[in-house]
């Protein structure tokens, strides 16, 4: 059985037809008359994007190290240390709500 793709690549026409090309101008002409409204959604995506900027980098050798032990053998869990992480996590988000 052979899959072919069915979709086109965006912004291509359909064979046949021309694209209409249009000046820039009367975009950005039409665009400065146009109001335009925000919903929270981009707000909220505003937020989400400016916390993972915030968030540290990931250090790639310290992820190489407990991938090493990991196959090792030598990387242990500590249960406690999770489920008190957990638990922080879940307080922290809880006074967030608040």
């Amino acid at each position: 059985m052979k899959i072919e793709g069915t979709l086109k690549p965006p912004g291509s026409a359909p064979a046949g037809e021309a694209r209409e090309k249009r000046p820039a101008s009367t975009t950005i002409a039409s665009a400065a008359n146009e109001k335009v409204e925000l919903s929270s959604l981009s707000s909220s995506l505003n937020k989400a994007e400016a916390a993972m900027a915030a968030a540290p980098e990931i250090d790639r050798n310290r992820v190489d190290e407990i991938r090493q032990a990991i196959s090792e053998g030598r990387f242990k869990v500590d249960a406690n240390r999770i489920a008190d992480g957990l638990i922080e996590s879940v307080r922290q988000m809880l006074d967030a709500q608040k």
